[in-house]
């Protein structure tokens, strides 16, 4: 056994599609004997699937409809068997798939409460000592003990994620339960995975919302009709998705597109460090000091301006610019949009600059990637995004460690001045 929390290996899943023409009676199935079978059809949901998830990380598993996302959960879940390959896990698996699953609608929240953590892999011990915290989380208390046929959707929803977040698991396995539910029930699950994240729970989490994955990932597969398309950092692979899926949307073939060089002399290679479909384009991205001197350096604490110059060949609405300062191994530092700073654009044609200006940069000491990004206004997808091209070194005299370097300053007060 690997020292991996997620171990996957060659893993391959295949289906059948029935003709048709396939008896629905058994009246019907002995009449044609064993001639129906063979007018079936097989399928690959899952061809070849390799990948390893170390101990506290967090992998997002992005693509489209019918991609095979649920099925690779299902099946590291325990949850059917594999025709090919192997998978491992260390540890007590919680799954949010299907939630509500084994719900009784006759009988009460509180006896489904019981049955579903049972299901869940609690013991009724476990139950029990937990039973007020599920109740408290669901927000339940004045209909725990009505039969569950009278809970609305949204309740039972609040009920089935209360039992799941209390399993404490070492292995999470979530499948798009974010996108249903109202807003504070999605904000409440986002707080419970959060919190698990920080706990060292390793999590695989299937989801179309690109900018939760990307928040929340360390790591993103991205499966394509059943193969692995691509596997890496989150925000690389995530900016490949979202480039691939808008150039699909508007005809258009990113591989032939033109390849630019940055102001800094680093190379722009399409789906390597740039990403996007490339209706407006960003032609440069300059950095300079309080003094309008360019730089690639700046002391920790000063200020900096971001200018990016961006061309509009045809009429771009209420595009976003998103910057986001990174460490080397992945780290967001920071990040903002004209969206979040609520500066609206209606309409871009043609050439023009957008700049951003921060009054001071308090980072530790080390080196630092600027990553810029044109977006679609519902984020949907990237126009033309930049991933670790633009190079900045900050500068210390102050030996720290951590991230955040702010003004500060140390006090002494003897005894007498107490």
């Amino acid at each position: 056994m690997s020292e991996d929390a997620i171990l996957v290996e060659g893993l391959s899943k295949k289906f059948y599609r029935y003709h048709s023409g396939r008896p629905w009676t058994f009246q019907e199935m002995f009449l044609r004997g064993a001639d129906w079978r063979r007018k079936r059809h097989e399928f690959w949901a899952l061809q070849n699937i390799s990948f390893r998830l170390a101990p506290g990380r967090t992998a997002g598993v992005i693509g489209r409809n019918g991609a095979g996302k649920s099925t690779l959960l299902r099946l590291v879940g325990g949850v059917g068997k594999a025709d090919r390959g192997r998978i491992e896990t260390r540890g007590r698996i919680g799954a949010l798939i299907d939630l509500g699953a084994g719900f009784h609608p006759d009988l009460s929240g509180r006896e489904n409460v019981f049955i579903n953590g049972v299901i869940s892999g609690l013991t009724r011990k476990e139950v029990a000592k937990n039973f007020d915290s599920i109740v408290a989380f669901a927000e339940l208390e004045e209909f725990i003990d009505s039969p569950l046929r009278i809970y609305s959707t949204g309740m039972q929803m609040r009920l089935a994620f209360a039992i799941a977040a209390h399993i404490q698991p070492a292995i999470l396995l979530i499948d798009e339960i974010l996108a249903v539910g109202d807003y504070a029930f999605q904000n409440k699950c986002l707080e419970r995975i959060t919190q698990f994240k920080a706990q060292g729970c390793t999590i695989l989490l299937v989801s179309h919302n690109t900018d939760l994955v990307r928040r929340f990932c360390d790591e993103v597969l991205w499966l394509e009709a059943g193969a692995l398309k691509a596997y890496g950092e989150a925000e690389q692979v995530v900016g490949q998705y979202l480039a691939e899926m808008g150039a699909r949307t508007r005809h258009l073939t990113p591989e032939t597109s033109s390849v630019q060089t940055a102001s800094t002399g680093a190379e722009l290679k399409l789906n390597e460090n740039r990403f996007g479909s490339l209706e407006i384009e960003i032609e440069a991205v300059n950095l300079y000091n309080m003094t309008g001197e360019a730089i690639q350096e700046l002391e920790s604490g000063k200020g900096l301006r971001i200018e990016i110059v961006y061309n509009a060949p045809q009429p771009i609405a209420a595009p976003i610019f998103g910057v986001t300062i990174t460490r080397s191994d992945g780290l967001v530092c920071w990040e903002s949009s004209t969206q979040s700073a609520l500066l609206p654009v209606s309409q871009l044609h043609g050439k023009g600059k957008v700049i951003l200006h921060l009054d001071r940069l308090d980072l530790i000491e080390g080196q630092y990637f600027v990553d810029v990004g044109i977006y679609q206004h519902e984020w949907e997808y990237a126009y033309d995004y930049h991933w670790h091209v633009y190079l900045l070194s900050i500068h210390s005299a102050q030996g720290q460690k951590g991230i955040l370097s702010p003004p500060h300053h140390w006090e002494f007060m003897v005894a007498e001045n107490l």
